[in-house]
């Protein structure tokens, strides 16, 4: 998203914001539950995609601008969902430095 202006209108995806909640398993070690925090609405733009070697083989590491309202709970390392689709949220900045939007740099995560 550049440029100072933003029209509201453009928030137009409902995405499920998450945070990560360890609970301990019978083993004595932990499982790591997504747990909903809010429903917030946003405008997704697809940024890049780049092929990335992993030890089992290529993939395409595919990054998103997510722009929301201005919401203290959104953090690095939280996740959006939309539908099947996760983000995993890598930074957050204020959009314009207004304090009404925030940019969200987010990772689609690919199973």
């Amino acid at each position: 998203m550049r440029g100072a202006y933003l029209d509201p209108g453009k928030l137009r995806h409902a995405m499920e914001l998450q945070q990560a909640v360890l609970t301990p398993d019978e083993l004595g070690g932990q499982t790591e539950i997504w747990q909903t925090v809010a429903t917030l609405w946003a405008h997704l733009e697809p940024a890049s995609a780049s092929p990335v070697r992993r030890a089992d083989g290529e993939e395409a590491e595919v990054t998103h601008r997510v722009v929301l309202r201005a919401d203290g709970r959104v953090q690095r390392g939280m996740r959006l969902v939309k539908d099947t689709r996760i983000f995993a949220i890598r930074t957050v900045r204020d959009l314009d430095e207004t304090g009404r939007y925030l940019l969200c740099l987010t990772r689609e995560e690919t199973s």
